[in-house]
């Protein structure tokens, strides 16, 4: 049975622009540690797109489980990795309290890109 359902539209350029702005400060608040070294191998020209894919699904993945970030947990402990065939895969920061309490649940995520925009949409399975 589906129990929540989020999605999350992300402009690029206010990524690049945050990039710009704030440089890798700013992926470090939104990326656990494995997922800024995929952000760090990335050319320069393809890290706003990956960042936008992150922010998008971890904003998908917090309204499909009705808790906003901040409110007991951050983006930090949201991760996002890739199974054998390249299809995401969410994991919850098990030593959270709030998202302790959501565990174990089914999480499906979709995410894309395209020039201007990155999508994330995710569903919760109880």
């Amino acid at each position: 049975m589906i129990s929540g359902i989020g999605v999350d539209l992300c402009e690029i350029e206010r990524i690049r622009n945050a990039l710009k702005r704030h440089g890798n400060y700013f992926a470090l608040r939104i990326l656990d540690s494995v997922e800024y070294s995929e952000f760090q191998s990335l050319r320069e020209l393809q890290r706003p797109q990956f960042l936008a894919k992150r922010f998008a699904a971890k904003e998908a993945i917090s309204k499909a489980l009705g808790i906003g970030i901040g409110r007991g947990f951050g983006f930090r402990d949201l991760f996002v990795r890739h199974d054998e065939l390249g299809c995401p895969v969410v994991k919850l920061n098990p030593e959270n309290k709030v998202l302790s309490d959501v565990l174990p649940r089914n999480i499906h995520l979709s995410v894309s890109d395209d020039n201007s925009y990155a999508i994330a949409f995710c569903t919760i399975e109880s």
